[in-house]
């Protein structure tokens, strides 16, 4: 009967959750959601060993990215961490993550990160000169995040993330401060393990700033757009595992508010828990799991890992391959210090 009551909890929680971002997780049906959101940055994934898992990582999350990924996975880690990762994004955009992890005790963790987005400066054209003003501009997003994470009884965890969050478009920016609530929770079948996570929730936002039109005129009032809020559900397991190999799976479900829903599958293969081999598929509900996604640019991932031992720490050096069915390839590297 008590096992029986964690479950019925951590159900009711679920549904709090929903509740209250309901306005935001659960759209009218039918209607057009896509680009009717802000700081698109904040959906692009952070780490090789997560993307690689084809971001099927809310139920796995048990290092620093977690910062990222589910703020309740943070209490799993098995020391202080420092996290770093880069990613050359298309259109030779740069993507970073920097986070830190600090053990205030077994069962508390607080962990602060960065993210940022940025590109290099480009020329102002306008219609009469096309190729250049002679003026530069950028684009560049910033989040700046605060994690708590605590577990609270041996099988249940629990998480949240507040982020200041700033785009900026040459002279126009937008500020939001966005919140992550995220759940961890062991099932005691094997290493069934379920976790639920909302990320980027918070109020609408409009750009400001001004801009002067070719005919003189001057805008300065903006249509504002929601952050893009994801609702995230994941589970994972190892069907095999011995002293020497393990074999761990994760299947995950995405709600956004601004696109369809879909489904991400991992799967990693690790030898003596020093090398892994990684692999990982997105695909749009109502899509083949085989073959090529005909509504989304992401496909198929890959990638591989070693832990590296070293006297004062051990590193985790990780490296994904990602497929965009248009755009090209990502490649991304990070690196995962434990003290």
């Amino acid at each position: 009967m008590k096992h029986i009551s964690k479950i019925i909890k951590y159900f009711l929680s679920v549904i709090l959750f929903t509740t209250i971002t309901n306005a935001q997780l659960i759209p009218n049906l039918g209607g057009q959601r896509v680009g009717i959101s802000a700081y698109q940055f904040l959906k692009i994934g952070v780490g090789a060993r997560a993307t690689a898992f084809g971001d099927a990582y809310v139920a796995i999350a048990n290092d620093a990215s977690a910062l990222f990924w589910n703020p309740a996975g943070l209490v799993y880690i098995p020391g202080h961490q420092v996290f770093l990762a880069h990613t050359q994004y298309v259109a030779d955009i740069n993507h970073d993550f920097i986070g830190a992890a600090y053990k205030l005790s077994s069962s508390d963790v607080i962990g602060l990160s960065v993210l940022s987005l940025s590109t290099d400066d480009m020329p102002i054209t306008n219609e009469t000169n096309p190729f250049g003003t002679g003026r530069y501009f950028k684009y560049s997003d910033i989040a700046v995040g605060l994690t708590y994470s605590r577990q609270m009884t041996s099988q249940f965890s629990f998480g949240a993330t507040v982020k200041y969050v700033e785009e900026t478009l040459d002279i126009l920016k937008m500020r939001s401060v966005l919140v992550d609530i995220g759940t961890y929770y062991w099932t005691g079948l094997g290493s069934v393990r379920f976790a639920v996570v909302v990320s980027n929730f918070g109020g609408d936002v409009s750009p400001t700033g001004t801009v002067e039109l070719y005919d003189g005129n001057k805008i300065t009032n903006f249509q504002s757009y929601s952050p893009p809020t994801l609702f995230k559900m994941g589970i994972a397991f190892e069907p095999y595992q011995t002293e020497m190999h393990r074999v761990t799976t994760s299947i995950q479900l995405n709600h956004p508010n601004d696109n369809a829903e879909n489904i991400r599958l991992g799967g990693e293969y690790s030898w003596k828990e020093m090398f892994f081999i990684r692999a990982g598929v997105k695909r749009t509900i109502g899509e083949s799991i085989f073959g090529k996604d005909g509504t989304s640019e992401e496909d198929i991932s890959l990638g591989a890992g070693v832990k590296v031992p070293i006297s004062i720490a051990k590193i985790d050096v990780d490296y994904a391959y990602s497929n965009f069915n248009r755009l090209g390839s990502i490649h991304r590297i990070s690196l995962n210090f434990t003290y």
